[in-house]
């Protein structure tokens, strides 16, 4: 389905009112304020992409992979929390907290916190708003493209010392985008940065900077697709099945496909399905209703090279 982002983002930001105002005696300073923030900071949002000033200006340590806020101890004390595009608010209940809080992400350079004079979430916390100093918004409410891309550029060649595989554009979109986000774009980056991302990645995973390509995600394969793969192995699996044996191995498109099934509840209502082949290479789960022939599923994982053996 196609990313609409002016309606995606009036989604997000009713969320985010009703989020922070619900349990307020005074609903209307409250959303006066969150009015306010969303003015400043843009429009609210469920996940930083990990090459966010937000989670990479602060001080980390090793080389752990940062995807939240609450990872950073820069950030400790953050309790109740919106995120929105160039910064977020957070209401913890000890004014201590709070100061601490400010004091310590304005020694980040790059950044600035501050306290708000009204509470947000419940009427007896201390809000602190922490932003990138560094962010500039499109007029569609996005980043600025130069600075996104580079930005992202920037993080990915960073990671490259550590890496031991390389990772799909689809296995990865979400720690790219940021959520939510559609196939290409989202309330972080428009489509122009979100396609030179792309771009950029699948020529430095092509480089081989980061070791193998691993594919995991089959999100590129419409629900269509991805439905027929599931079915035909399940399918086959359980015609191949003897009925006793926990575990075996079938052949199907040229490919060895080691299968486990179970009888779920031991009376022969439920099959429990699982199929690998290889490592990594593809992998599903489901469960088979011998009665009606009635299959579930869940979406099959690998490679698409693989995967498309089975349509």
């Amino acid at each position: 389905m196609e990313f609409r982002s002016p309606t995606v983002a009036a989604q997000q930001n009713s969320k985010a009112m009703r989020y922070l105002t619900k349990g307020l005696s005074d609903a209307a300073t409250g959303r006066s304020v969150v009015e306010s923030l969303i003015a400043e900071l843009g429009n609210a949002v469920d996940q930083y992409p990990d090459w966010h000033p937000l989670l990479t200006l602060p001080p980390r340590n090793g080389s752990e992979h940062i995807s939240d806020i609450g990872q950073l101890k820069s950030y400790e004390g953050v309790d109740h929390t919106q995120e929105f595009v160039s910064g977020f608010v957070t209401c913890p209940y000890s004014e201590t907290r709070a100061d601490k809080l400010v004091a310590a992400v304005n020694e980040i350079r790059g950044l600035y916190a501050r306290r708000l004079a009204s509470p947000l979430y419940a009427d007896n916390t201390h809000p602190v708003v922490v932003a990138a100093m560094g962010v500039e918004l499109e007029g569609d409410g996005t980043i600025k493209s130069r600075d996104s891309i580079a930005w992202f550029t920037q993080n990915a060649a960073a990671a490259a010392d550590s890496a031991q595989v390389a990772e799909t554009w689809w296995n990865i979109r979400s720690n790219i985008l940021g959520r939510p986000h559609g196939s290409r774009s989202s309330l972080f980056v428009n489509q122009h940065s979100g396609t030179h991302m792309r771009k950029i990645l699948e020529a430095m995973n092509e480089s081989g900077i980061f070791g193998p390509i691993l594919e995991m995600s089959l999100d590129m394969l419409s629900a269509k697709k991805r439905d027929t793969i599931a079915r035909t192995l399940i399918c086959t699996a359980v015609d191949t099945w003897d009925g006793e044996r926990p575990s075996f191995e079938f052949n199907l498109r040229d490919e060895v496909c080691k299968a486990a099934i179970r009888d779920t509840w031991e009376d022969g209502m439920e099959l429990s399905v699982r199929i690998e082949i290889g490592k990594h290479d593809l992998y599903v789960t489901g469960f088979y209703y011998p009665k009606d022939k009635k299959i579930t599923h869940t979406d099959p994982t690998g490679r698409r090279k693989i995967a498309e053996k089975f349509l």
